[in-house]
């Protein structure tokens, strides 16, 4: 995008939220369309934006994060929404995945550290500490392996392609420059190919998709 990527930022903590607006000015990339205090005030500057990224606290008053999340992917937007939290605990980690968040990043990160991830989610690929993808690999491990491995039978081969370039990182816009076809045709097997495998966000079923050794050939 030549113009730089749309961000909203919303998280509750003012001194934290200035320091985040502040790290964004930083880098041109990223053009700031939003802020918000709530996650209410945060769903609807998103819904009127439709912004390339939103950055997303956890822990936040009356609406939380994960409840957020969730109402800004109901919205169904092609919005990249990163969660920026000092929680590493594991349940927080999968709540969140599993709710649909593109990336998942500590407070504590360095900040150069969470500008890369952020590039990095509005590209596809897994934003995501080293050390919090192997806990959610065995989270989704102990699922109920043999059952989702049976859901892949119902997986088109052209699903089976585009997961496989999930596992490796690529945006659906490279997706469909790797397998020929139109970025919104590639949109629409993911939605498909997320429903049949239950899982909620891309970067659950990428995640998996390592796990279970699938690769492009």
């Amino acid at each position: 995008m030549s113009n730089g990527y749309t961000v909203v930022v919303i998280d509750d903590h003012p001194l934290f939220r200035k320091g985040v607006l502040q790290l964004l000015a930083l880098d041109e990339r990223f053009i700031l369309v939003g802020e918000a205090a709530s996650g209410a005030e945060g769903l609807v500057i998103v819904q009127a934006q439709n912004p390339d990224l939103v950055i997303l606290d956890l822990n936040m008053k009356e609406m939380d994060g994960i409840s957020t999340l969730r109402a800004i992917k109901e919205l169904d937007l092609d919005s990249r929404v990163v969660m920026l939290t000092v929680s590493d605990q594991s349940s927080d980690l999968v709540a969140a995945v599993r709710a649909g968040a593109d990336g998942y990043l500590l407070k504590d990160m360095e900040p150069e550290e969470i500008i890369s991830s952020l590039a990095e989610a509005l590209d596809g690929q897994m934003a995501i500490p080293e050390r919090l993808g192997r806990v959610l690999a065995l989270a989704l491990r102990d699922d109920d392996a043999s059952q989702r491995n049976a859901m892949m039978d119902s997986l088109t081969e052209r699903e089976r392609e585009i997961l496989a370039c999930l596992a490796n990182g690529l945006s659906n816009k490279l997706v469909g420059r790797e397998l020929g076809i139109a970025e919104g045709t590639v949109k629409v097997h993911v939605k498909s190919l997320l429903r049949k495998l239950s899982f909620r966000s891309r970067l659950e079923a990428a995640i998996w998709a390592v796990e279970q050794g699938i690769k492009l050939r």
